[in-house]
C-alpha cells in the first residue's frame, strides 16, 4: 500500500497494491497494520456506500463538527469521481484551499480526508458506486456543509452549474465565508 501526500499534505492518496492475473485481481483496500506503520492512527467505525445513477451528480461539500468530526477513506467500487477536499481549519496555512483528484474503480486509488475538511465529489460516469469508511458515527445534529460552487474556493468541477445534479440540501449550503461552525 502506497500512501502519498497531496497539495494539502494532510489529505492523502492511498494506492493499494493489486495482484492481477487472467481472472482479475486481489488487493487489500485497508489494513490497520499499514496505516499504523505510516503513522496514520485513525480508527474507522462505520462503512458507508453511495450509488449515483447519473453522470454529473455532485454530493457535498459535507463535514461533521466536533465532537463527532469524521475522517474519511473514500474509494470507488464502480465508475469514477472527481473527489474534492476543502480545508476548513481556521488558522491552518491551507485554510480555504481545496484539492481535487480523479479516482476510479479502474485505478483503485483511494482518498484519505482527515477531520477539519469539507468533502464532496462529482460522478464522472453513470452508475458510480462509492464506498467510504468514517472515523465517527453519523450525527445529524453535527452535520454541516459548504456550497459546492462557492466562487472563493475556485473548484473546477468540470460540469456546468445548470447541469449539475444536486440535492436541494446541497444547493442551500452557505458559502465558506458565511459558515459559522468550522474547525
Amino acid at each position: 500500500m502506497q500512501i502519498t501526500s497531496t497539495a494539502i499534505p494532510d489529505v492523502k492518496i492511498i494506492s493499494p497494491r493489486r495482484f492481477a492475473d487472467a481472472r482479475g485481481y486481489f488487493c487489500e483496500t485497508y489494513t490497520n497494520r499499514a496505516w499504523q506503520a505510516a503513522g496514520m492512527d485513525v480508527g474507522f467505525v462505520q462503512d458507508n456506500e453511495s450509488l449515483s445513477v447519473q453522470k454529473g451528480v455532485v454530493r457535498g461539500l459535507h463535514y461533521q463538527i466536533p465532537p463527532v468530526a469524521q475522517a474519511k477513506l473514500v474509494r470507488v467500487l464502480c465508475g469514477a469521481i472527481l473527489d474534492v477536499a476543502v480545508d476548513i481549519r481556521r488558522g491552518s496555512p491551507t485554510f480555504g484551499r481545496q484539492m481535487s483528484v480523479v479516482i476510479s474503480a479502474a485505478d483503485g486509488r483511494q482518498v484519505f480526508i482527515p477531520p477539519g475538511f469539507a468533502h464532496g465529489y462529482l460522478t464522472l460516469e453513470a452508475n458510480t458506486l462509492i464506498s467510504y469508511k468514517v472515523s465517527d458515527y453519523y450525527a445529524p445534529t453535527c452535520d454541516r456543509g459548504i456550497r459546492w460552487n462557492d466562487p472563493a474556493l475556485g473548484i473546477d468541477w468540470g460540469v456546468d452549474e445548470e447541469r449539475a445534479i444536486l440535492s436541494d440540501r446541497d444547493r442551500l449550503h452557505p458559502l465558506l465565508k458565511d459558515a459559522t461552525e468550522l474547525f
